[in-house]
């Protein structure tokens, strides 16, 4: 019989700048901590420093690093002249075990954390000073997030975007292994193992690069099938409860899941009951503060749901004292792909876990917001109707004649507008209808097509 292997245990490392106060300072500490036992890792403990900033070579102060690294079984000295364990990006590389195994516990020591978690993104020698200093395998902010989304990407764009964004961010964090980093024989004679495997990461790179622009060129294609459609993407920051307000605007069985980027493809559903035209809704990937860059732009294909939208509903979690940082994050990364030009409304969920006076102070504040939970049946009949209703705004009437040879048609026109009623002449079927002027244009022109 196996035995599971131990939970990987970590401390978390924060600074805190003079420009961040302490609430958004524990927030940060504590949705870091969500990240880390996102991965399955246990936080057993936290260190945190009042700094002017994070560029120190090893992050932390004298004393805090000592504190660290009596946590961890480390010296706290930086220039040890012990070989340093391999970093995390050298382990991926090598295709080692997602956590190296802990060393042998002493009887009845209590184990010492295998990971330190820094809450900013760190150069690659304050990785290797830190490593040095404390034994444990060090993590930033962004390598935590990379890691979570190598892990939860299902359909094959996603997994070459996670792919390619975490390629880019392990390259510059390579080391030589500690069995020697001599130079190679044969083929590529004269590069050292350390050039030979960027070399390999950098033609990976490329490959996926065409993979991916394949898979992204079916995806255009399907977008624009539903180019006339009535189109609405939930957007927001990760775990604001998007995926639970798809499930209950759609009907659909989508993943909810109380982790943060539980969602990392995009899906898309009609919204139920079904209307006519019927109306799309998208639950797109969540947002979070201090995004890799890589991530962003990795997956501005499947953020192109939101570009692409009729109508975006920002949905943020209205309980959490730090939203108004959260939705800024959101509009940030949908400014820096263009989505801001798109119409939008606030929606305010979890409404059940904020109290009356909370509850004032939001409506005060965003007097146009909707205020709803997703787990109640009445706001989310309410939110539909919001929903129809824009749509019905743009809305105009018009005639199509379908004509006798073109009856295959019939579907077509029903799927993308309304039809008010129905009537015969010589040329064919006379319908009045309702919808969305691009779409009857877009069905004029192949009514018309000999």
């Amino acid at each position: 019989m196996q035995t599971k292997p131990p939970i990987p245990l970590a401390v978390l490392v924060g600074i805190q700048t003079p420009e961040v106060d302490d609430v958004a300072h524990a927030a940060s500490l504590e949705e870091l901590g969500r990240l880390v036992k996102t991965l399955g890792y246990e936080v057993v403990g936290t260190v945190s420093q009042r700094r002017e900033g994070t560029g120190a070579g090893s992050l932390l102060g004298t004393g805090k690093l000592a504190e660290l690294a009596a946590m961890t079984g480390g010296t706290g000295l930086v220039g040890s002249m012990a070989p340093p364990p391999k970093s995390k990006a050298r382990l991926r590389f090598d295709g080692a075990s997602e956590a190296a195994e802990p060393a042998e516990p002493e009887p009845e020591a209590p184990r010492k954390p295998d990971f330190v978690i820094v809450d900013h993104e760190l150069s690659p020698s304050q990785i290797r000073n830190l490593e040095r200093a404390t034994g444990a395998q060090v993590l930033d902010r962004t390598g935590v997030i990379v890691e979570i989304f190598h892990r939860h990407a299902n359909t094959r764009e996603a997994k070459l975007q996670v792919e390619m964004a975490r390629l880019k961010y392990v390259a510059p964090r390579l080391r030589e292994s500690s069995g020697g980093g001599g130079r190679q024989q044969g083929p590529g004679a004269g590069e050292s193992t350390l050039d030979l495997d960027r070399r390999k990461i950098r033609d990976r790179l490329a490959e996926l690069k065409e993979q991916l622009d394949a898979v992204q060129r079916d995806s255009d294609q399907r977008r624009t099938g539903r180019r006339d459609q009535l189109r609405v993407a939930l957007v927001g920051y990760t775990n604001a409860g998007k995926s639970s307000l798809m499930r209950a605007l759609t009907g659909s069985q989508v993943l909810v899941e109380d982790k943060l980027f539980a969602t990392l493809d995009t899906t898309v559903r009609t919204l139920q009951p079904e209307t006519r035209p019927r109306v799309l809704v998208s639950d797109t990937v969540g947002f979070i503060k201090q995004l890799p860059h890589d991530l962003v732009a990795s997956f501005r294909s499947t953020l192109a749901e939101a570009l692409e939208a009729s109508l975006l509903l920002f949905v943020v979690d209205a309980s959490d004292p730090t939203y108004e940082a959260q939705l800024e994050v959101s509009r940030s990364v949908l400014r820096e792909i263009g989505a801001d030009a798109v119409p939008s409304r606030l929606v305010l969920n979890k409404m059940d876990r904020v109290d009356d006076a909370a509850r004032a102070a939001l409506i005060q504040k965003h007097p146009d917001a909707i205020l709803l939970s997703a787990h109640r049946p009445e706001d989310v009949s309410a939110l539909r109707d919001t929903i129809i209703a824009f749509f019905e705004a743009a809305m105009v009437e018009d005639v199509l004649v379908l004509p006798y040879a073109k009856q295959g048609l019939i579907g077509e026109v029903y799927d993308s507008v309304r039809v008010l009623s129905e009537d015969y002449d010589e040329t064919g079927r006379v319908l009045k209808v309702r919808g969305l002027p691009g779409a009857i244009t877009r069905l004029q022109r192949s009514l018309a097509a000999q």
